[in-house]
Parts: structure tokens; C-alpha cells; sequence
């Protein structure tokens, strides 16, 4: 069973500590100019001991309870987590939840600035997509009281519930697909390995190649790129294109990177899929709406978001990490005319 979580701590109890009254502490946090040096010492020693966080909210608290809830995703922009985004706002409006929404864009400094900021207006959990491979930091805040669930990642810690998709399985079925069809020098368009996702789906791909009786360091190229969108995908796809032994197929880390993918190989008048098959993943909607519709990997982004806010608000303290399985969606970019 996972601890229990705390009570979050609170005003008075810095007060007690400090040894002054709660109005004092609210004056060292709101106008210090009003509170001697010493006391307010001692006020921010007890803040600090007590790993205090104000309360954004409690003004509204005097007039009902707020129950509100966080989420940090990679980036908002990306229609893959607008779609998990709205499955987690379906679930709390019916719980009678309202949802605070904010983009880390990979950088763990943005990510714990939302989550200090999510804590000081009250919200009762967070659901996070951590920007880095550690989670201690989301630790420290479920043991001050918040409830915690990992979004789009496996659970390093089995007392943290998460939720997750195998992405590691979609990669590697994108690839098998891709083999099947006769090609046998891949490029791989990814992100860095330090994004779970990325490393995940680069672990399966290249699963796929060594099943086959290939070698993976003559069969793959994987080239990392720095944003994971269309920019991102016609960077990567130049530098496919100026090879001097070009790949036959281009895997993409996501469906946003196959679009600078398409378009990059449409602009150099390279036929998909007869010069160059491509490979997307998530199936986002517009992927089958292009003018040379996309084959990739679907993920059940609604139900991830759906089921994420499900555990967040589950009464029972048993910690669950749900994967779901991924479906190839195969398509006219890999067995088009084109």
C-alpha cells in the first residue's frame, strides 16, 4: 500500500510554530514591509521547515470548496494531448472538477514552476507528463498532500498510479509494417531519449529490426530532432534527403513530424510512398485527412485522458498503472501509388 498522504500544511500551523499569530504570518507573506526583521526570521524558518504553501485559493474556499485539478502536458499545441486533455476535462466536469491546464514545453524548471503554482491555488491532484526521467519532485508534493498521477508514462514507482500506452508495441508494429512492404534502410525521426516516449518508441523500432535478421546500425538512421512538429520533421527530412544512400522509409517520433515530413518530401517533388514511405504516430485527426492520407500508429488518447482523471479521483489509496495497447492504422503513405 502506498503511504498516506498528509494533511496539507497550513497557516496556523506555521503560526504555532513561529510562535505568533496567523495575522502575523499573513503579513510576512502578503506585507513583510509591516513585520520586524526578527519575526519575520522566524516566520520564513517555520515556512521552510514546514514546507509551507500559501493557498491561491483560499478566498474562494471561504465561500464553498473548490475542487480543482492540474495538468501538465508536454506541449498543448500538439493535437495528441488536446485530444487526452479533453478526456481528462470530460471525466472531472462529471465529477464536478475543473481542470487547470498547462504546457511544460519539455523544460523541467517551466514544469515545477505550474506545479508550485498549482499547489498554491489548492488544486486537490495533479496529473503530469514529467519532462524528465525523474519523478522525487512529484513525490515531495504527494507527500505534502496532493494527489499524483503520471499522464502518457509508465509509473517508475509502484505507488504512483499512471497511464500509459505501449509505445515500445506501436513502434514496433509501424516497423514490422514498413519491413513487410520490402523496406529495409529506415529513418527514424525522433526526439531525445530522455522523453520516455522517444526512447520507447526508438527501443521498439529497432526490436522489429533485429527480429527480421537485420543489422540495426546499417538498417536505421535516427536522427534527433529538437522540436517535435512540422518544423521539427522538415529539419530531420533535409538532412534524410542530402544522404548519399537516402532510406526508403521514414518512421516519425509523432503525426506533427510526419506533416514537415510530407511536406518537405512534396516540396523536393519525392513521391510518397513510391520514393519515400512515411510513418506517423498518435493518428491525431487529421492524419487520414491529408492529401495523401497518413499511415500511423493510433493511440486511444481520449480514454488515456479519461482514465488518467479516473484515478486521480478514486477514493481507494491502491496505486494502479494502466497501458494501454497502441493500433497501426495503415494508410496511403505506405501503400499509395504515389
Amino acid at each position: 500500500m502506498p503511504p498516506r498522504t498528509k494533511r496539507r500544511t497550513s497557516i496556523a500551523d506555521v503560526a504555532k510554530l513561529a510562535e505568533v499569530s496567523v495575522g502575523t504570518v499573513s503579513n510576512v507573506l502578503n506585507r513583510p514591509d509591516r513585520v520586524s526583521p526578527a519575526t519575520r526570521e522566524r516566520v520564513e524558518s517555520a515556512i521552510a521547515e514546514l514546507s509551507f504553501v500559501r493557498n491561491g485559493s483560499a478566498r474562494q474556499l471561504r465561500a464553498g470548496t473548490i475542487t480543482t485539478a492540474g495538468a501538465i502536458v508536454l506541449d498543448i499545441a500538439n493535437p495528441f494531448f488536446t485530444d487526452v486533455a479533453r478526456g481528462i476535462e470530460d471525466r472531472l466536469d462529471e465529477a464536478g472538477y475543473t481542470l487547470m491546464l498547462a504546457s511544460s514545453d519539455e523544460d523541467p524548471e517551466r514544469e515545477a514552476r505550474y506545479l508550485r503554482l498549482f499547489e498554491e491555488h489548492g488544486v486537490q491532484g495533479v496529473m503530469v507528463v514529467p519532462s524528465g526521467p525523474e519523478i522525487e519532485h512529484l513525490l515531495t508534493l504527494r507527500e505534502r498532500g496532493l494527489r499524483i498521477v503520471l499522464l502518457d508514462r509508465p509509473s517508475p514507482d509502484p505507488s504512483v498510479s499512471s497511464v500509459a500506452v505501449d509505445d515500445r508495441a506501436g513502434a514496433a508494429a509501424a516497423a514490422r509494417h514498413l519491413l513487410d512492404l520490402g523496406h529495409e534502410h529506415l529513418a527514424f525521426l525522433n526526439g531525445p531519449h530522455t522523453i520516455r516516449q522517444c526512447a520507447d518508441r526508438s527501443a521498439g523500432l529497432r526490436d522489429a529490426l533485429s527480429e527480421a535478421g537485420l543489422d540495426v546500425d546499417e538498417a536505421l538512421e535516427e536522427i534527433t530532432i529538437t522540436a517535435l512538429n512540422a518544423d521539427g520533421g522538415q529539419a530531420g527530412t533535409e538532412q534524410i534527403l542530402a544522404m548519399d544512400a537516402r532510406p526508403t522509409a521514414t518512421m516519425c517520433v509523432n503525426d506533427l513530424t510526419a506533416l514537415g515530413a510530407l511536406r518537405t518530401l512534396r516540396a523536393a517533388e519525392v513521391p510518397v510512398p513510391s520514393g519515400m514511405a512515411v510513418v506517423g504516430y498518435d493518428d491525431v485527426t487529421f492524419a487520414g485527412e491529408l492529401a495523401t492520407p497518413l499511415t500511423s500508429v493510433r493511440q486511444p488518447m481520449h480514454r488515456l485522458g479519461h482514465r488518467a482523471a479516473d484515478l486521480l479521483l478514486a477514493e481507494s489509496e491502491a496505486p494502479e498503472q494502466v497501458v494501454f495497447q497502441p493500433e497501426l492504422v495503415v494508410r496511403e503513405s505506405t501503400t499509395g501509388t504515389g
